[in-house]
């Protein structure tokens, strides 16, 4: 009788310690993504106002084209994670080289559609005169680096979901030291300039897509995995990433709708605004970590015909959301004052970014139970109601924020909208989470 307890506990430490293994190497490589960028940022930085605006736009471009593929990540996760659960790693592996070879494939199409149209996106992202020559000459460039990201996405799925996140942590930090000394030495050392940099974030890129197809060609090899591209398999990744990439496309067209909203409140508030999206990004990253942990242990369990390891599972990363969402949401109401100095030191824009970040900070236990519930639903190749669940989300969304403008409360008012956003993705993932249809055991959904 009186050992009776030690199993829910037991089997919460086990959870635990799960979680931690899974979540905290993932934040790390999360973090070390946007680091490219800021690199990129400040070597170009010196070289001029209107080199630095060139790569601003042509990053922009990048970053949302590769973005739009990070299903490729999400949908090769849970189905490797499942077969790794069922215990059949030959086909978990095998699904993954299909996950590869669709990187390769999309990969290629976008460098066919993004080289002869360099010219005509930098102006529709309304890049300057003088910076515009620079924008296309970096993204002509980085293109060819595209279908290595996209490979990097893919096999980063694969060894999460072979419950592996300390390999892409490796993988990002050489990635992101060898992206900064390759952009040093050809900008300046070489005399490149822009495209230097430009040459340098593809060497990088494809340097590291080699050492993760060379964990995964090894894997298949120690597991009699073909390597061979499979036209049914491919088409199958295909498929499961389709509504996984409406669901993107549905959140980064609430981000920017979001944008445009504030652009129309005044200078002093879109700078406010993107000084918020950039900390709201930097908290996804931790609570992201979490999900990407629900993602590989969700299809695990449930893999392996474990449908109450999964429920358990999910109950305790829900309560791990919650608590890194009450500490974050903490942290930032209190170094709100501390915080802003850091990225200006306009009182307008101060007096506006302070009160929306109240919102941010109260929305924040709200977002760690959303990400995580994504997370969980995504292991379980639960892709279609994520889909229409986001699509729902940006129907309530886009009317309520296109109002702020007209009916007032400013940025505070648009932070506002974005947490009533949020706060109708918990209510549609809460509901699919409770009624338990997202429970389907099995190798295969």
């Amino acid at each position: 009788m009186t050992q009776a307890p030690a199993r829910p506990t037991a089997g919460r430490r086990q959870h635990d310690r799960e979680i931690v293994a899974l979540a905290v190497p993932a934040f790390g490589a999360l973090v070390a993504e946007p680091l490219f960028v800021m690199a990129d940022s400040a070597i170009v930085g010196h070289l001029g106002t209107a080199q630095l605006a060139g790569l601003g736009v042509a990053s922009a471009l990048l970053t949302t084209a590769v973005s739009v593929f990070v299903f490729l990540a999400y949908a090769t996760t849970a189905a490797v994670s499942r077969r790794v659960g069922a215990g059949d790693l030959q086909a978990a592996i095998r699904q993954g080289m299909d996950g590869i070879w669709l990187a390769l494939l999309l990969g290629a199409a976008v460098i066919t559609v993004v080289l002869p149209t360099a010219p005509v996106l930098v102006d529709l992202f309304g890049s300057s005169h003088t910076a515009a020559p620079y924008a296309t000459t970096y993204l002509r460039i980085s293109a060819l680096g595209i279908p290595a990201m996209l490979v990097v996405l893919a096999a980063t799925g694969v060894l999460r979901g072979l419950q592996d996140t300390r390999t892409p942590l490796y993988v990002a930090v050489a990635g992101f030291i060898a992206n900064a000394a390759l952009n040093a030495g050809l900008v300046y050392g070489a005399g490149l300039g822009i495209a230097g940099s430009a040459w340098g974030t593809v060497i990088a890129q494809w340097g590291m897509a080699a050492v993760y197809l060379t964990v995964v060609i090894r894997g298949a090899r120690r597991h009699a995995a073909s390597l061979r591209p499979d036209a049914a398999g491919i088409r199958a990744s295909a498929q499961a990433g389709v509504p996984l990439l409406v669901r993107t496309l549905s959140l980064r067209a609430i981000l920017m709708i979001a944008t445009a909203v504030a652009a129309r409140l005044g200078d002093a508030d879109i700078a406010a605004h993107q000084i918020i999206l950039s900390l709201w990004s930097l908290l996804a990253f931790a609570l992201d970590a979490i999900a990407i942990a629900g993602q590989a242990i969700i299809g695990r369990y449930l893999g392996a015909d474990d449908p109450q390891g999964a429920r358990e599972a999910c109950r305790r990363m829900v309560q791990w959301g919650m608590a890194v969402g009450v500490v974050l949401g903490f942290l930032v109401l209190t170094s709100r004052p501390l915080f802003l100095p850091l990225f200006t030191s306009d009182a307008v824009v101060k007096d506006a970014a302070l009160p929306a970040l109240l919102m941010v900070a109260l929305s924040q236990p709200i977002c760690g139970v959303v990400f995580v519930l994504d997370g969980v639903l995504m292991g379980a190749g639960d892709g279609p109601y994520l889909a229409g669940a986001m699509l729902v989300t940006l129907v309530v969304f886009t009317p309520v924020a296109l109002l702020v403008p007209i009916l007032g409360g400013g940025l505070t008012a648009l932070w506002a909208a974005m947490t009533l956003m949020m706060t109708v993705r918990l209510l549609t993932l809460w509901l699919r989470s409770r009624s338990g249809r997202w429970v389907v055991t099995g190798a295969t959904r």
